[in-house]
């Protein structure tokens, strides 16, 4: 209970500090303002962030719908985020004042050795508060048609893999792939059937899910597996597990009855979807005589994550595969196990998210989690082997997205 309290008793203090500040800067600029108005305002101002701060506490520590729970966290979170946009623009202007008050200081005297007339007295620049409402509203109106429209857009790209050693009959295949969908965050069953949906449309032949299936436990899959059942595919759906469905975030790192019964269940969730979940392991897809290895394991990071992954397991084997395709939640154990230490053909991972934020064009992909993971979207290619990172069907956190659009990735094999 601990490991979660702290961190958030720490955000709401944090955001106490930045009610006051910002407070005390529009009760500067309000010279018009009545005296009755101003106290309204001052109510309203106060009594919304003590609602917030209450039903946040509310949302992480007792039983509450999902959807309410999605609302306090998305409104906390839009809330932090435009106040700390707002008060950068005060903290410049009381840098302007501090510096002018310094100046009256040193040059207290004129040059006559009388002292220098007072000047108007420093007051805070309501050009400058006015501009911090204007810009705050930039990231509020931003983030907030991320969660109206860009958590659910769901986009499907299209990617053909060449492989020098594909069989012949799977040459013209196609297979989806998707990741991460966190179903803990979602509050929209009919947008994310529609997405399921356009998947279905695309008929491949087989599909990968490539971890994150929940946030933290698996009863947040209740309302949503009998959507994410209706992925089915001629040569199977293939599942690996992420580094949230382990439990970790929620019952604690240490082993327990009701963490191993956690586990038990989200593995039963995998079965009931009819997804065939590869524990460190691998399966082989025939058609026409002639077989390709499906190799999945369990998390491995090379961060701080999770390595519950054994790789001399997964491959066991599949010497004799002409090509193995392998996944891997987290795109980090491409270069840390794959990568020049195995014959593996194309890894396929998720985790990233894309954070959520940025650009994704056919030309041009920038996110600040560039500067954290160097593979975080699309395709990688060295020498003859490649990684695929999807940036995933859901959100975790911000409960929306900008720029970085969730993912249906259609994947076609080719012979190169």
């Amino acid at each position: 209970m601990s490991n979660r309290i702290l961190p958030l008793l720490f955000l709401c203090f944090l955001l106490l500090v930045l009610d006051l500040y910002i407070f005390r800067a529009i009760k500067s600029v309000s010279h018009n303002a009545s005296a009755r108005r101003f106290k309204i305002f001052s109510y309203l101002w106060w009594g919304y962030s003590g609602l917030l701060i209450a039903g946040v506490f509310t949302a992480i520590f007792f039983n509450i719908f999902l959807s309410a729970r999605a609302v306090i966290l998305v409104a906390f979170f839009l809330t932090f985020v435009t106040k700390f946009c707002f008060i950068l623009f005060l903290l410049a202007d009381d840098v302007r004042r501090g510096l002018i008050w310094l100046k009256r200081r040193v040059l207290r005297k004129g040059r006559s050795g009388q002292p220098v007339s007072p000047a108007e007295p420093i007051t805070r620049s309501e050009f400058l508060v006015k501009a911090g409402i204007a810009v705050a509203a930039v990231p509020f109106a931003s983030l907030s048609w991320g969660i109206i429209k860009g958590g659910y857009d769901y986009q499907v790209r299209r990617q053909t893999l060449y492989l020098p050693n594909l069989p012949k009959a799977f040459d013209g295949i196609t297979f989806a792939q998707i990741s991460d969908v966190h179903s803990g965050s979602f509050y929209n069953q009919r947008a994310v059937l529609g997405g399921v949906e356009m998947l279905m449309a695309e008929k491949p032949d087989f599909a990968f899910f490539t971890g994150d299936l929940v946030n933290n436990v698996a009863s947040e899959m209740k309302d949503y597996q009998d959507i994410f059942s209706k992925i089915k595919a001629p040569l199977g759906v293939f599942s690996v597990l992420g580094n949230h469905d382990y439990g970790d975030y929620y019952y604690g790192k240490e082993d327990s009855p009701q963490k191993r019964k956690n586990f038990a269940d989200i593995k039963k969730v995998h079965e009931l979807m009819g997804w065939n979940l590869l524990l460190n392991e691998n399966r082989r897809l025939k058609v026409d005589g002639e077989e390709i290895a499906i190799l999945g394991i369990e998390n491995w990071g090379a961060g701080r994550f999770v390595r519950h992954g054994r790789l001399d397991l997964t491959m066991q084997g599949t010497e004799d595969a002409p090509v193995k395709l392998l996944l891997s939640h987290d795109p980090s154990h491409w270069r840390a196990q794959v990568l020049g230490q195995t014959d593996i053909d194309a890894m396929f991972s998720g985790h990233t998210h894309g954070m959520q934020f940025g650009v994704r064009t056919k030309e041009f992909q920038w996110s600040p989690v560039e500067f954290i993971y160097k593979e975080w979207a699309g395709l990688y290619q060295e020498q003859q082997q490649q990684l695929y990172v999807n940036v995933g069907y859901g959100f975790l956190g911000y409960p929306g997205r900008v720029g970085i659009l969730p993912e249906i990735t259609i994947f076609e094999l080719k012979k190169s």
